[in-house]
This record gives C-alpha cells, structure tokens and sequence, in this order.
C-alpha cells in the first residue's frame, strides 16, 4: 500500500516539473533573455507572437511575427526579419540583444545572419514586441514610447497594419514601403513593391520594378480619388503631408479587437482583408487593380477608360486616336491627342471634365490654399499647364493640383470620379456652345414633333371612338343616323316658325330635307328627365312597331347633348283630330 502510494506521489511530481522549470510567456528579450527555434515571446494583449517558423512547402527557418488568437486556423505571417537569408540549421540558433542596442539573428557558428541598426547607444537596451505587432529595440530605462532605437514598421515586408506608416521622411530619407514576397513560398524580396510617392503631389504606386504597375491615384481628403469603393467603417484613414514629411495610415475606430491587414500579394495585387471570427477565416475586403481599368496608362495620354464600354478604353470628348489604325485593333499604348491641337499664340479656355479618376501626379504642382478661380488664372498664364483641379474636396473645393504636361492614367469613375478641366483650343468652347445649342433646338424640334404627335394621336383616338360610338348607336338602333347640321339647315335651325308642337318629351318641329322630303322633328328638351338609355328604348320599341297606321320612324340624331327622332311629316295631322276634333 505504501509503495503504491509513493509511485503515484513520484508520477504527480514528475509531471509537474515541466510547469516548475517553464518559464512564463513574456513579450521582451534581453541582453540575458533570448530565444531559440522553439520558443516565442507573445506580445502583452495576446494578439502577436514571433518565433521562428518556416512557409508552407519550405524547409528553410526565418524569425517572423504572426497573429496568435488564430493560429489554430492557419499561421498568418505579417513581418519576417531574415527574409533574405534564411537559416537551414537552427539547431544553435539565436535571436538576442545585444549592447549599444542591437538586435541579432545568430547562426549555429554564431554569424549574424540579421541584424538591426542603430545611430546610437544605450546601456540597457531591450527588444519588446508591441500589441500593434510592432517590434521595438529600446533602452529598458526609458519611459518615452517615441525614443525607439528601432522599430520593425520602419521596415515592413509585404504586409501594411494599422499605425503603421507609409511614406518618406524627407530629413532623414529614410522609405517605408511594402514589398511583396517572391511567392507563396519564398518571403524574399518579389517584383513588386507599394509605396508613397511623393514626385509631385504625394500618391500610392504599386511597381514592379521601376515601372509603375497600378495606381489609384491622389488623396483628396476623402479618399484616393481613383479609389472604386468606400473605405471601411472600421478604420480612420490618415495622409500627412508637409516639410518633414508624407506618409499614409490608417488607424482602428470602434474595432479595437479585429483583426485588419493590408497585403501586396507576390503577383502586384493590393488586398486588404479582415479576419471574420465567427467563419474562423479572412474577408477580402477589396482587391486592387479590381478591374482591366486599374492597369497603368492602359489606354495611353488622354485616353479614358470605361469597364461599362465595349471596348474599354476610348478618347476623352474632344480628342481623337493619335494612331487610328493601331486603336482600332486594340492598341491604344498610343493615346489620344486634341483635336484642334494647342498653339500658345492663341486663345484657350479650360473644359469640365467630371466624373474620372484623376491623372497621375508625378508631373504636378499643387498649392493648398487657391480657390478653383484662382486655380483657372494660375494655369492660364502658363501653356506648358495643361490642366488643374480642386486638391481637397473634403469641405469644398480648397486648394490645387496642376497638371503640367499630358495628362495619363485616366478612368471613368461615375460615382467617386472627380472634376478636372483641361486646356482646350478657343474654338472648342464655341464648338460645345454650338452643340449644345444644336442640343437645345433638336431637343425643342423633338418635344414639339412628339407633343404634336401625341395631339394627333388624341384626335385619331376620339374620331374613332365616336366613329365606333356612332355605329355602335346605329347597329343599336338599326336606324339610319341624321346629322346635327343637316337637321338644323332642314328645320331652319328649329325656328319659332316651324315649331307644330310640343309634349313631355320636348317641341316638334317641321323640317325639310334638302332631297324635299318633309319631316317632324321631336327634340329631348334639355330640362327632360329622359337619358340616353330611356332614349334609345324609344327608338327601338317605336323602331319595332312598324305599322300603316303608325306615323313611321325615319331615323335619329345624336350629337353632344342633342337627341332627336325624326318622323315622316302628316301634313292631314294625326288621327285623333278626327276622332276628338282636337286642333294644333
């Protein structure tokens, strides 16, 4: 019993050395704390880890930074330190501080294999991994969080996080720009790269390269103004520009828990993704190019492009293919050229062009505070100017963007395109005065054609209808029907004179027809309680009552408010005269 029980205590406490001797997680490594392949320092909320790690499909070893919360659903790498040189023996490997405030990568031979730098000294310097996912070398003994000796968003890899700056410190030269992975595989540096170009008027260029690959053009205080979707809800969007400094970022509003990231991709894509807890996997948010249009100066100078348009790329109003026969097989590298081509001896005027994605702005000049007038005066005075914008549409129209030399890269944006006005020869001013004169008369000349139209149709409509009523009333009555004129010309328009009665139904008047043929006309009194349906049993029970002794029944007349019955005219009167020796 004894021994079982001491075999039982040996195992408890065996199992609990590992607890014993663990060291606990900590999110700093010191000139005496450093870590091998195999352990991590996490950062103090939990959200980022580095360590060591290798790319699916890899055996090579690199010290990276990846969210911990979801690293049970897949490793999302965002910063890799050696990713130039990659270790393949981590057996004696280490990653260390160092005095005046270097932190090293050490190979088994102890070679630094990475290395950051520093431009001065301190005695206890420290590397602390931040919730941000931002990696610091700092003196242990300094309170200041803006006294960095070194920070790993000054040297980003393919990802872009928020507080993390993009952009160029002009007294120190120093870039921070995004480059892409060589592949899914491989975290060396790729073709592409992202950055903050400040030649002109600051804008984001991807390239590969030299070369630009895409572009979504200038900020204009709401956005990028070639941008083809809202930004999101989450963030705070920032651009800084002055003296020191241009730089880009964006910051977590409400959301401090999600988890959002911008990639270049190894292929140029920019994507922007967030992670989605309950589907335990990342949202694309947005993918740039997102269409053909997103590819850089595809339809050449001046020439436009429209993904709604078949084809896609096409001239802006008022210029024409410069290489006609190249465009039309669907070369348009070419571009477009005016028209009526510039002459600087000559008078020009500047025409609105809205809706577009604004050209790029390497080639341009700006000044922040010039009103849109201002801006028309400024480039007026100068040929070489050849178009001009507002620079902030965020309260108005503030500030300018001139354009100096054509004009490239441009997109039909209906809905968050903006206005540009561009110098045109005089004469196509009056050209689109004329047209829109022309405009105006053909739109006049269209409307009175269809309101004329639309007349004669109503008049066709209501012949018919009363040709269609009167048949009707006539294959009713199955009588022939007189008209109003031929009964007023017969009853010398129902004069007194021919007036031989009168009853409940209204007066009897004698008529002649112009054939000779006398007539009694009897006519609906207009204060009779008689209506049409009353009228026409009349005419058909009297219609049906044909007899040799019965006054006959020549027909009727129905027009407007005017009813009628026309009898053949008794010249001896009628035969209760007789009988009664009545007299009309």
């Amino acid at each position: 019993m004894e021994a079982s029980f001491f075999l039982l205590f040996l195992l408890a406490f065996c199992s609990s050395i590992p607890k014993i001797f663990s060291s606990p997680t900590t999110d700093i490594i010191t000139t005496n704390q450093f870590i091998t392949d195999g352990e991590t320092i996490v950062s103090s909320g939990g959200t980022f880890e580095l360590g060591f790690f290798n790319p699916s499909g890899s055996s090579n070893r690199y010290i990276g930074i990846w969210y911990k919360p979801i690293l049970p659903y897949g490793q999302t790498v965002v910063w890799v330190a050696n990713r130039e040189k990659p270790l393949t023996n981590t057996s004696s490997a280490v990653l260390k501080v160092t005095t005046p405030g270097i932190l090293a990568l050490l190979n088994e031979k102890n070679e630094i294999i990475w290395s950051t730098n520093t431009s001065r000294s301190v005695q206890n310097p420290i590397a602390l991994l931040l919730d941000s996912g931002n990696l610091v070398v700092k003196d242990a003994n300094d309170g200041n969080s803006e006294n960095l000796l070194w920070q790993s968003f000054n040297i980003p890899t393919d990802t872009f996080m928020p507080g993390m700056k993009l952009g160029k410190n002009f007294q120190t030269g120093h870039e921070v720009y995004l480059s892409a992975w060589k592949n899914d595989n491989d975290p060396a540096p790729g073709e592409f790269t992202r950055s903050i170009d400040p030649t002109g008027y600051p804008q984001a260029l991807t390239k590969r390269g030299t070369s630009v690959w895409a572009r979504i053009g200038p900020w204009n205080g709401i956005r990028f103004s070639g941008s083809p979707i809202s930004l999101l809800e989450c963030c705070h969007f920032h651009i800084i520009f002055n003296e020191e400094e241009v730089y880009y970022s964006f910051s977590l509003i409400n959301y401090s828990s999600a988890l959002t990231r911008t990639v270049l991709t190894s292929n140029g894509d920019i994507q922007r993704f967030m992670w989605v807890d309950q589907a335990k996997k990342w949202h694309t948010h947005f993918k740039l190019p997102a269409d053909n249009c997103d590819t850089y100066s595809l339809c050449g100078v001046y020439g436009s492009c429209d993904i709604n348009s078949e084809p896609i790329c096409g001239c802006l109003e008022k210029f024409v293919a410069k290489h006609p026969q190249q465009w039309e097989k669907g070369d348009w590298t070419g571009g477009c050229v005016r028209r009526t081509p510039l002459d600087c001896n000559k008078e020009h005027v500047f025409l609105k062009y809205s809706g577009i994605k604004l050209p790029d702005t390497r080639h341009s000049q700006y000044d922040k505070t010039m009103t849109l007038e201002e801006c028309r005066q400024v480039c007026s005075k100068n040929c070489s100017c050849t178009a001009y914008s507002s620079l902030n549409i965020s309260n108005g129209d503030k500030g300018c963007l001139f354009w100096i030399g054509e004009l490239i890269d441009i997109r039909k944006l209906s809905e968050r395109g903006q206005d540009i006005f561009i110098r045109m020869d005089s004469s196509e001013q009056e050209s689109e005065a004329g047209s829109n004169r022309k405009k105006t008369e053909i739109l006049a000349m269209s409307f009175s054609l269809l309101m004329a139209m639309i007349l004669l149709g109503m008049i066709l409509f209501l012949y018919i209808w009363k040709k269609k009523k009167k048949l009707k009333l006539q294959d009713e009555f199955e009588l022939p029907m007189f008209q109003l004129s031929t009964i007023t010309r017969a009853t010398n328009n129902f004069s007194v004179n021919n007036k031989i009665g009168e009853g409940g139904f209204g007066p009897v008047y004698k008529g002649v027809l112009e054939e000779g043929q006398e007539i009694a006309v009897k006519r609906l009194s207009r204060t009779s309680m008689q209506g049409l349906n009353e009228f026409k049993n009349e005419v058909i029970y009297i219609a049906k009552l044909q007899h040799r002794n019965l006054v006959r029944l020549l027909g009727c007349c129905l027009q407007g408010e005017e009813k009628m019955l026309i009898y053949e005219y008794m010249p001896n009167k009628s035969l209760d005269s007789y009988i009664f020796g009545l007299d009309f």
